[in-house]
This record gives structure tokens, C-alpha cells and sequence, in this order.
């Protein structure tokens, strides 16, 4: 007998049973006969009793012993997983003698574990902010920097650091409010246009200066510009260098072709600024630093990107399938607007989001039957991923919120 004691727990195992095993640890402590070897595989060995000690979790080698008394490695629901496969790799034994039903259970166990630990990582890697306080010491005007970098990343670290993240969020809707009124045929006018301008040039100095800031606090410039709030910043203040560059061009391409009768170009130039002025309606991302349910809301669509790719397919099946069937049973019918299955896309992206506008409908019972079918198809693709992506959504916003109170 092979006297074995585990972590002050005594097993006796015949050597002829263990030697059954031969690349198990125990298998080897019963073939090998060089006393040397032997005590290289145990943690200690007492002469007296002749008893080898191994300093390991005597709870897991319950299922150990069972398994060189029956050849077969039970696994208990109970036991953690990481736990339990660091033990076997210790006592050389393979998930191979395990039953198929326990596992598969064993590993569908370690694939939640595995993907719970990596959310964990990834929501503190979501608060973690891109600089700390211990980065600037030994640099150059760390001490000033540091300073820098607290007003501006760490609302809670002083009041004047929570009151320019309240300006940040409050020059953010007034930029937002100044866009959407310009647009207004009464704010057109000289005055109202003059004083539209005014405010853009007072929300893009702001932004410019909270960016110029972020920057020179930055302890890593590579890391400044990789991260995606940073870039988020310089999309908020370029469209306005951008159309002040392109008004300037487009004054001197006026004045240069006057002359020469070139509207042409002048009137690309002008479409080009008016979609620059559109870019400015990303600003509302900048309260995405600030906000933990819009993080939440981010971090939820790059955990889910799977679900939703699936979901944008099984939109794209929906319509290309109903669309070329509506056309096939209407493109007959005088006056159909069903004429090719192209046209009939937008009808069948309509009905399968249930939203029905009624701009393009089927007249034949046929038709109608093929629409119900559409309707029906939209309403289950849509019920499937809201509780899944709800669920994931309310709890990404509880972790991050907690994460967040911890900090």
C-alpha cells in the first residue's frame, strides 16, 4: 500500500492500483524505486510511518482517490473550476477519464467563468482612467501636470474638477441647442446669425482648450490618441477649423472666378460645409465621459456585437426574402409600385420593424398573406435579443455604477 497523506487527511492506495496509471504522480511514486525520485514527486516523506505528504487540497483528492479505486473522475457542480483543474494538472490525471455528461457540464461551467472574468477585466478596464497620479512623478512639469490632469479626468478630486465636468456637459448641450436653432428659417437672419456664431465660437474655444489641456497632462502621447473619448474630443472641435479654412476658400474661389463663371465649384464647396456643420451633432458623444449609463450602453454593444451581427442577418434575410416574394406575387398588378425586388426592400424593412407606414402596400390577397407573414417574422426577430441585450444592459450599468462608488 502506498501510505498518502493530503494536506493532514491519510489515503492508502494499493501500489498495483496506482501503478495502472503510470504518467499520473501517483503512478510514478509506484513504479519508481530510486528513493531520490520519490521524494522529488511528494512535498515530504516520514520514514517512521512510511508515509508520503503532499500539501495539497484534501476536499479535491476525494475525487482523486475515487478515480484510481474506479477509473472514472467524478466532478461535482460545487467545485470551482479553476480550482479543480489545478489540481489535476498537479496529480497528472486528464479530463479524458471523466464521464461525457460531466464534462461537458464541467465545461460549459469554465466557459461562463471564463467570460465572467474577462467582463470583470473589461469593466475595470472601462473606469480605469488612461493616466495615474503616479505616472507624472519624475517627468517634466509633473507636478503641474498632475494638477492638470485631476481638473480635467477626475471630477471627484476637487470642486473646480467638478465644475468644469458640469461646464463640460452643459457647453455640450448648448453647442447641440445652437445647431438644431440655427437651422430655424427665423434664426437665419443677421442678428440671430450673428449671435448662433458667437456661441459656436465660444463652445469651440472651450473644447479646444478642455482638448489642449487633456493633452498636455497626458503622460503618453501614443495613448492620448489611441483612446476613444480623446478621439471623440478632436471630432468635436475640427468641424469648426475645418469650415472656418473652408469659408476662407470659399470667399477667395468667389473672388478668383467671379469672372470666369465658376458656381460650380462654389457649389460643391458649399454642400462639403454644410456636411462638415453636421459633424458638429457628435458632440453629444462628449457626454459619454460623464455619463455612466451611456458607457454602459457602449460597453453592452461591444459585448454583444455577436447578437447583433446576428440579429442585422436575420433582419437582411427577412428582407431580401419577403421582398422578392411580395414581388413576385404583385409586380402583375397595374399601377404596383412592387415593379422589382429592389423597390420592394424599403416595404419589406418597414413591416418587419412593425412600423407600417403605409406609403407602399400589396393589393392582392396573396400580397396580403405574404405581408402578415413579414409582420409576424418582424415581431418574433425583434422580441428575441431585447431581454437578452436588457438584461446584459441593466447588469453592465450595475457593475459599472458599483466599480465606479469603489473608486
Amino acid at each position: 500500500l502506498l501510505n498518502i497523506n493530503v494536506g493532514g487527511k491519510l489515503f492508502q492506495i494499493a501500489i498495483k492500483v496506482a501503478a495502472r496509471y503510470p504518467i499520473t504522480r501517483l503512478g510514478k511514486l509506484a513504479l519508481y524505486t530510486d528513493p531520490m525520485k520519490k521524494l522529488q514527486l511528494c512535498d515530504d516523506y516520514s520514514v517512521q510511518k512510511n508515509e508520503y505528504f503532499f500539501d495539497r487540497d484534501p476536499s479535491i483528492f476525494h475525487y482523486i482517490f475515487h478515480f484510481y479505486r474506479s477509473g472514472v473522475l467524478w466532478i461535482m457542480d460545487e467545485m470551482c473550476p479553476s480550482n479543480f483543474v489545478e489540481e489535476i494538472k498537479y496529480w497528472g490525471i486528464q479530463m479524458k477519464y471523466s464521464q461525457r455528461c460531466c464534462r461537458i457540464l464541467f465545461e460549459e461551467k469554465q466557459d461562463e467563468l471564463s467570460e465572467y472574468l474577462k467582463i470583470q477585466r473589461d469593466l475595470e478596464a472601462e473606469l480605469e482612467p488612461l493616466d495615474s497620479t503616479q505616472q507624472f512623478e519624475g517627468k517634466f512639469l509633473g507636478r503641474f501636470r498632475k494638477m492638470i490632469w485631476n481638473l480635467i479626468e477626475n471630477p471627484y478630486s476637487s470642486v473646480p474638477a467638478k465644475i468644469i465636468a458640469v461646464m463640460s456637459s452643459f457647453f455640450v448641450l448648448i453647442s447641440i441647442v445652437g445647431m438644431t436653432l440655427s437651422t430655424v428659417e427665423e434664426m437665419k437672419q443677421k442678428t440671430g446669425k450673428m449671435w448662433m456664431e458667437q456661441l459656436e465660437v465660444i463652445c469651440a474655444i472651450f473644447f479646444t482648450s478642455e482638448y489642449l489641456m487633456r493633452l498636455m497632462s497626458s503622460s503618453s502621447f501614443k495613448n492620448f490618441l489611441r483612446a476613444a473619448f480623446n478621439a471623440v474630443d478632436l471630432v468635436a472641435i475640427l468641424p469648426f477649423y475645418i469650415q472656418i479654412l473652408f469659408e476662407n476658400l470659399d470667399e477667395a474661389d468667389m473672388l478668383y472666378h467671379e469672372e470666369l463663371h465658376k458656381v460650380e465649384n462654389v457649389s460643391k464647396l458649399g454642400k462639403v460645409l454644410k456636411l462638415i456643420k453636421l459633424m458638429r451633432i457628435f458632440r453629444i458623444l462628449k457626454l459619454a465621459r460623464h455619463s455612466t449609463g451611456l458607457r454602459a450602453f457602449g460597453f453592452t454593444m461591444r459585448q454583444c456585437y455577436q447578437q447583433v451581427c446576428c440579429l442585422l442577418l436575420f433582419i437582411a434575410m427577412g428582407i431580401f426574402t419577403f421582398s422578392a416574394l411580395m414581388h413576385s406575387v404583385e409586380h402583375d398588378v397595374p399601377g404596383t409600385n412592387f415593379t422589382s425586388i429592389p423597390y420592394a426592400w424599403w416595404w419589406a424593412a418597414v413591416s418587419l420593424s412593425t412600423v407600417g407606414y403605409g406609403d407602399i402596400v400589396p393589393d392582392t390577397v396573396l400580397g396580403r398573406v405574404v405581408a402578415f407573414g413579414c409582420i409576424s417574422f418582424g415581431i418574433i426577430l425583434n422580441g428575441m435579443p431585447i431581454s437578452i441585450l436588457y438584461n446584459k444592459f441593466s447588469d453592465y450599468y450595475a457593475k459599472l455604477k458599483a466599480h465606479e462608488n469603489e473608486t
